[in-house]
């Protein structure tokens, strides 16, 4: 799950680059989004309030390596350093059975296996182990151990809690 920042109507920011690559004109990508195929050849992206054209994209630890249309050297791609790449907001991943858009959850009523109901997801923190459902004073992790369902439908999240998630608790 990932959140972006809006902004431009219609747009969110999915990258930063990071810096020049080889002699053609690549950058290297601090991804801000965890779908790489946003970054996939032919993608259009703006880049300093211009439409490019992703000509190549390939992973280098971990991180892509673009070849924008208009970039063909490497003067040209350093000067693209620390400028963001937005994609278009209405992009569709296909996710996994078990795979959530942020924005999806935001909001959901959130209950325990018991039936106590504990608030409405506040917010989804990226964190490098695992993302973390954020319910007021309360954070569990977005692992199944802890999340046993979500449906969407009835717009409710089924959490299961250990001792010492609530505030107060050891």
């Amino acid at each position: 799950m990932t959140v972006a920042k809006q902004k431009e109507e219609g747009t969110v920011q999915i990258g930063q680059i990071v810096g020049a690559f080889g002699i053609r004109g690549q950058v290297k990508v601090e991804p801000m989004t965890s779908f790489m195929e946003r970054f996939k050849k032919g993608t259009r992206l703006r880049l300093k309030n211009q439409w490019v054209t992703v000509e190549s994209y390939a992973l280098h630890k971990n991180r892509p390596l673009l070849k924008l249309s208009g970039t063909d050297t490497t003067n040209e791609a350093e000067k693209l350093q620390w400028e963001y790449l937005e994609g278009s907001a209405d992009f569709t991943p296909d996710l996994a059975e078990d795979e959530f858009m942020t924005e999806d959850l935001i909001g959901l009523k959130v209950v325990t296996v018991d039936g106590e109901e504990l608030g409405e997801v506040d917010d989804v923190l990226a964190l490098p182990a695992h993302d973390v459902i954020v319910i007021g004073e309360i954070m569990i992790p977005a692992i199944k151990e802890f999340i046993t369902d979500i449906d969407l439908d009835a717009e409710v999240m089924t959490v299961k809690l250990i001792p010492g998630m609530r505030p107060g608790e050891e």
